[in-house]
């Protein structure tokens, strides 16, 4: 399936980066919010970012997102 998002044509300039990078990274940080939240696992998250799973996880840090996603509940029940 395919998601088209429009955003203006000046905002990658903006950002100093070219347009593919700039959809690059917007797909990367769709991935990575749905990982945070628990709606997909890194698999699936790394597939919609376009990455294999090890390099989706290993640049989970630019993004100040843990690669072990658990709650304290949980961690306490596991306990």
């Amino acid at each position: 399936m395919q998601l088209v998002v429009e955003y203006p044509d000046v905002l990658p300039d903006a950002l100093r980066i070219s347009r593919n990078q700039f959809e690059q990274e917007a797909r990367m940080a769709m991935a990575v919010k749905l990982f945070e939240l628990g709606r997909l696992t890194s698999g699936q998250a790394a597939e919609l970012a376009g990455l294999d799973r090890v390099e989706f996880i290993m640049n989970l840090h630019r993004y100040g997102v843990s690669p072990i996603q658990i709650m304290p509940e949980e961690l306490a029940e596991d306990l």
